[in-house]
C-alpha cells in the first residue's frame, strides 16, 4: 500500500481497472467528480498494476486499451484529481474484503464517499461487492454509490466490447464508445533504419510490455508535440517478414513529412484498416508492399477529403 499518501487521505474514491476510460467510465467519474465538488473533498481513482486479470492470466490476458501513463492523463482529463496505483501483487490479491475496506479504504484513503460500477467485485473470498460495502460505510461513516449500466445502441460499454470492435476495425463505433478516436502514444526511438533506406522513414513507437489489440497495417493520423496533426501510414505488430516476432512495434510512416521527432512523443489515431500483418517471401517482396500501402494510405485520405 506504500503508493497511498497523505494526500489521498480524506477523498471522495472510486475503484476500477479504468482500461480505455470509455464512456461508461466517464459516467462513473462524473458522479465522483459531483460529490466532490459537494464535499469539498479531492477525488481519487483507485488503479492497479499490473491490472488483476492481467496478474492472473498473465500472457493469456487480454490486450490493454492503453498504458498506465495514458490511462492517468484519461483520468484527469475526465475530471480525476488525483490517481492512486497500488501495486497488484501477493499481498495485496491475498486481502478478504474486509481487510481491504479496513487497510485500502478506511485506513489509506480515509475514504468519505465511495462511487463504484454496477459490476465491482473485490478481496481474495470474492465477498466484496456493493452490499459489502453499503455495510462498510454504515460502520466506518462513509456513503457509497453505485452506477447503472451505460448503454450505446442497446449493448453495455465495456473494455471487452470495445476491443471486440477494434478486431474488426470498426472505429466509427470506437469513438463512440470511447467518447474520442483510439489512438497510441509514445516515444519515437531508434530501429533498424531499414524504412529509411528504402525511402520511407519510419518514427518508431516502442511499445515495450504493452500489447496492442490491433495488429495490422492502418491509414492513420499522427498527433505531433507541436499540436501539427499529419496523415500517416503505420503498421502494428511483430513484423514477422524481418525475423522478430518478439517485441511488438508501432511504425508511422508520415506522408508529406520531413521533421526529426526522435524522443518526443506521438499519439497515433487509428483511421482505417488497410491490411493483415502477413510474412512475406522475401524483403524485396516487403519493400514493395510499402509502397503499395503508402499509396492506399494516400487514396483513402485523398477519398476522405472530398
Amino acid at each position: 500500500m506504500h503508493n497511498m499518501r497523505s494526500m489521498h487521505h480524506g477523498s471522495v474514491v472510486t475503484i476500477g481497472s479504468y482500461d480505455g476510460v470509455h464512456l461508461g467510465h466517464q459516467a462513473i467519474i462524473r458522479q465522483v467528480a459531483e460529490h466532490s465538488a459537494r464535499l469539498n473533498l479531492p477525488s481519487v481513482a483507485v488503479v492497479f498494476e499490473p491490472q488483476p486479470h492481467e496478474y492472473f492470466s498473465g500472457e493469456q490476458a487480454p490486450a490493454r486499451l492503453m498504458r498506465l501513463r495514458e490511462k492517468a492523463l484519461a483520468l484527469y482529463e475526465a475530471g480525476i484529481d488525483r490517481v492512486c496505483c497500488l501495486q497488484f501483487n501477493n499481498a495485496l490479491r491475498s486481502l478478504t474484503a474486509k481487510d481491504f475496506i479496513q487497510r485500502v479504504l478506511v485506513d489509506g484513503l480515509g475514504v468519505k464517499y465511495l462511487v463504484v460500477g454496477d459490476d465491482f467485485r473485490f478481496g481474495c473470498d470474492r465477498s466484496g461487492d456493493y452490499p459489502a460495502l453499503v455495510e462498510a460505510g454504515r460502520q466506518f461513516g462513509f456513503e457509497v454509490t453505485d452506477t447503472a449500466t451505460f448503454e450505446v445502441e442497446g449493448e453495455r460499454v465495456s473494455s471487452t466490447r470495445i476491443r471486440a470492435e477494434l478486431a474488426k476495425a470498426n472505429f466509427a463505433l470506437v469513438e463512440r464508445l470511447l467518447g474520442k478516436p483510439y489512438s497510441i502514444s509514445g516515444h519515437v526511438g531508434y530501429g533498424q533504419q531499414l524504412g529509411r533506406q528504402w525511402g520511407v522513414p519510419t518514427a518508431n513507437v516502442h511499445l515495450r510490455r504493452y500489447r496492442s489489440p490491433l495488429q495490422g497495417v492502418f491509414a492513420v493520423k499522427a498527433h505531433l508535440p507541436d499540436g501539427d496533426t499529419v496523415n500517416g501510414v503505420a503498421n502494428v505488430g511483430v513484423r514477422p517478414t524481418i525475423g522478430e516476432k518478439i517485441k511488438p512495434i508501432l511504425e508511422v510512416h508520415m506522408l508529406d513529412y520531413t521533421g526529426n521527432l526522435y524522443g518526443q512523443m506521438v499519439r497515433v489515431e487509428f483511421v482505417e484498416k488497410l491490411r493483415d500483418e502477413v510474412k512475406f517471401d522475401s524483403i524485396d517482396a516487403l519493400k514493395q508492399q510499402i509502397y503499395r500501402d503508402i499509396e492506399d494510405a494516400k487514396a483513402f485520405f485523398g477519398k476522405s477529403a472530398r
